[in-house]
């Protein structure tokens, strides 16, 4: 029998962009355990793809959470009353036209962003550029902030108030990040219809690895349904918020804060820089997942000699950090969640500038060329140019060495980095 609803569909007021597993171990998840769930049901649209969008269709929007770790636990989650492929864009414009739409939120991926170096939109983006375009012609478009514009100026022209656009991507300021991007794009094609949202900045964390054939079987052998869209995660969240939500918001179970930056650059240094490390140098020692890489008392010790590096610069307390750290190593082992470094390794060039360069600069500035960073750096180029799991990188196309990688970070003047990035990669490949 196959999974399907049992309950009424709760009534739109959530518009999503980035229909996938993490959207809905996360914030799909927070609304569906919110209080008030009944009166905030999600249209999520997938970014790309359609299939996922009609695979949850045809089970009414609902999907089994695996959570594991010692035991499964199976839970049915509904808080996704209408799923669309990432070409409905009529109806992508209807729901953001809509009074009753009060929240966007957004998980593209940092690559998503389509950002220039300096951080603005990147008009020589082919798919940006056509975009603008379309924009102006009133066409469907593709990328994330030429969709939310449209999407912008379809609410300011219907006069259905003000919106809360909400993030939840591995950014650093992730709502001043998109805010910038939505107000050049909007400048360039639909001046001022960036001006009905308020824009919110979020930490977002929870460890979800992609769905494999065995969990559908799982989940069908736990329940008695066919589930083609399970997802599965481990018992952790976290979410953490700052900004206004002028329309109103789910009760969420999250933090609200004035400043999401501590928990942000934690959450970015530690645990994603953590990933990264793992993904691009516990790959050379023949391991395919996190749970292989921290069994592995080598792997155990370049990320004990990271997160040296990076906890002093952190603005929380010493005590909260180590915790946090050790919290991480148990995450990490959780022997249920099967992270592929494949997985975590994919778009290095988008995701290492957040992780790890803040950190890396500090220490460069102090005068110390720190060891962690510097084999980070160094599994990356070896993943590059043809070592560990098979490179998925746009960004880091034609990359030949150490120079070439350094590069796309703005790191190829430091010269001693280089010389030691490049005699750490020659080491790691052994």
């Amino acid at each position: 029998m196959r999974l399907s609803r049992t309950t009424a569909a709760a009534p739109v007021r959530i518009v999503h962009l980035g229909l996938g597993n993490f959207f809905r171990a996360h914030q799909a998840w927070y609304t569906a355990h919110a209080p008030d769930a009944q009166d905030w049901g999600i249209a999520a649209f997938t970014g790309r793809s359609a299939k996922l969008a009609d695979t949850l269709s045809a089970q009414d929007g609902v999907y089994t959470l695996i959570t594991r770790e010692a035991k499964d636990e199976f839970e049915v989650v509904s808080s996704i009353s209408r799923a669309h492929g990432a070409g409905k864009h009529d109806a992508w414009l209807r729901y953001l036209a809509s009074p009753d739409t009060r929240v966007v939120t957004l998980t593209v991926t940092e690559a998503g962003y389509t950002r220039d170096r300096d951080g603005g939109l990147d008009t020589t983006d082919p798919a940006v550029a056509a975009d603008l375009t379309a924009l102006r012609r009133g066409a469907p478009v593709r990328t994330a902030v030429a969709r939310l514009v449209a999407g912008l100026a379809a609410r300011r022209d219907a006069g259905a108030g003000p919106i809360a656009v909400v993030p939840c991507d591995n950014l650093p300021g992730n709502g001043e990040v998109l805010a910038r991007l939505t107000a050049e794009c909007a400048d360039l094609v639909a001046p001022g219809c960036a001006e009905v949202a308020s824009f919110v900045t979020t930490m977002v964390d929870r460890i979800t690895p992609a769905t494999t054939g065995a969990d559908l079987a799982t989940a069908e052998a736990a329940t008695g349904y066919r589930d083609e869209a399970p997802v599965v995660t481990e018992p952790f969240s976290e979410w953490v918020l700052s900004g206004e939500f002028p329309g109103g918001r789910p009760q969420w179970s999250a933090t609200f804060t004035d400043d999401v930056m501590p928990y942000e650059r934690r959450k970015l240094w530690l645990l994603n820089g953590a990933h990264s490390l793992l993904a691009y140098t516990a790959a050379l020692r023949g391991h395919r997942t996190v749970g292989e890489a921290v069994a592995d008392e080598v792997c155990r010790s370049w990320l004990a000699e990271w997160w040296q590096e990076a906890v002093p610069h952190l603005d929380l307390p010493a005590a909260d950090l180590d915790a946090y750290c050790r919290a991480l190593l148990t995450r990490f082992a959780n022997p249920g969640v099967r992270h592929q470094l494949a997985q975590i390794a994919m778009d290095g060039s988008q995701k290492l500038p957040a992780r790890i360069l803040p950190v890396l600069r500090e220490e460069r500035d102090a005068g110390r060329l720190p060891r962690g960073a510097v084999r980070l750096l160094a599994g990356w180029v070896c993943h590059l140019t043809g070592a560990g799991v098979p490179v998925s990188d746009p960004g880091a196309a034609g990359v030949r060495d150490e120079r070439d990688a350094l590069a796309l970070l703005d790191l190829a003047g430091d010269e001693e980095l280089r010389a030691a990035v490049a005699a750490e990669a020659n080491r790691l490949r052994g």
